[in-house]
């Protein structure tokens, strides 16, 4: 389970006590949640062993990464833009680290690209695709028809996001046999401010 968009050490320990697998890191201006390469480097400090420190990106290119890489002790990078197969594997290369490729899903024309990438990235995340000329690719509280993945499998482990709450995620889970899941928004109390109870809540539901 990951829990994204985290802002303070006290979202931290809180995805940490409630006891998700993965803390989500955000580097992209236009998000609610962005946060410099020094405030996420003290994040990371805080996150105990066994806590995987995720660093969402949006396009980024080389000098970028390099910075966030150099800068946060981290354990995968999470591709949010339209990064081809190509570049998803080009960084996997260039940084060692696993990487996790998001793909937005709307409607069945958009499932080959789950498989075209999953040939080159160690996870996928199936989040909801965002509306045309929207600000950010993800972190909107939207979700997808979850009928569209259910009972599907992939060549790599995969991730479900988009719209999920404390209320729907075990529906969605039951729907779709989705292993893991992540959250931003929907443990939130105001855009980019994580709440701990919710953060709880929302495990708990998950199961």
């Amino acid at each position: 389970m990951k829990i994204c968009g985290l802002r303070t050490v006290q979202d931290v320990a809180a995805v940490a006590s409630a006891g998700a697998a993965y803390a989500g890191f955000v580097f992209f201006a236009k998000s609610p949640r962005h946060l410099t390469v020094e405030e996420a480097a003290v994040l990371a400090l805080a996150a105990p062993p066994g806590l995987a420190k995720v660093a969402l990106v949006v396009d980024a290119d080389d000098a970028a990464l390099d910075a966030i890489v150099e800068g946060v002790a981290l354990d995968m990078l999470q591709l949010h833009g339209h990064e081809s197969p190509e570049r998803v594997a080009e960084v996997r290369a260039r940084y060692g680290l696993p990487v996790m490729k998001a793909v937005g899903v709307a409607d069945e024309g958009d499932l080959a690209a789950l498989f075209d990438y999953s040939t080159v990235a160690d996870q996928i995340l199936i989040d909801a695709k965002p509306p045309k000329g929207a600000a950010l690719p993800g972190g909107n509280g939207l979700s997808f028809d979850w009928r569209l993945v259910a009972q599907r499998r992939w060549l790599r482990p995969w991730m479900l996001a988009g719209g999920l709450t404390a209320e729907n995620v075990a529906e969605a889970v039951r729907l779709t046999n989705a292993r893991q899941v992540d959250v931003s928004s929907g443990v939130e109390s105001a855009p980019g401010q994580k709440d701990a109870a919710k953060i709880a809540e929302f495990v708990r539901a998950a199961g």
